[in-house]
């Protein structure tokens, strides 16, 4: 049987269901096969609330003040490139991605500011973090953030989760 990837979820809020949890799960396999992803990877995935992921966001970037998400690459990838075998952990044959932080506080907030449920603010959000991990970004406002959110909605469309 192929080895699956490992997604542990943690979270340190009450409200994170077991729904939630299998929704973030399907939501990465769903973005890692549609990046082409084939190798078991692990993505580690953290809940938290706009305190926890403010203080996240301070230590770790220098940045004073919440966000909804935030991810720590393992890998410096370009969009389209993908860790090989090479890259797998000796010990556990996984390829670690790496970290995800999601506020449940703004997945909220947001879902209610953008007119959309819970469910697919949160789809968003991860998916916007897989990519990410996978090297995409969304620093200039052009073509690099365009290529992004073509990704982000072609992923959700997998889903069949729309605005």
């Amino acid at each position: 049987m192929a080895k699956r990837h490992y997604i542990p979820i943690t979270a340190d809020v009450p409200g994170v269901s077991d729904q939630s949890k299998a929704l973030i799960r399907k939501v990465i396999r769903t973005a890692l096969t549609a990046e082409g992803m084939t190798l078991p990877c692990e993505v580690d995935v953290s809940v938290t609330n706009d305190a926890g992921i403010h203080a996240i966001n301070l230590d770790m970037r220098q940045v004073d003040r919440p966000t909804d998400v935030l991810s720590f690459p393992v890998f410096d990838l370009q969009p389209g490139e993908l860790p090989d075998e090479e890259d797998a952990d000796p010990g556990t044959g996984l390829i670690p991605l790496g970290d995800m932080v999601l506020s449940l506080e703004r997945v909220q907030a947001q879902a209610k500011e953008y007119g959309h449920s819970n469910r697919r603010e949160l789809a968003y959000l991860v998916t916007h973090s897989i990519l990410h991990l996978l090297g995409y970004d969304h620093l200039d406002e052009g073509a690099m953030k365009a290529q992004m959110r073509k990704r982000e909605e072609e992923i959700l469309a997998l889903l069949e989760i729309q605005r």
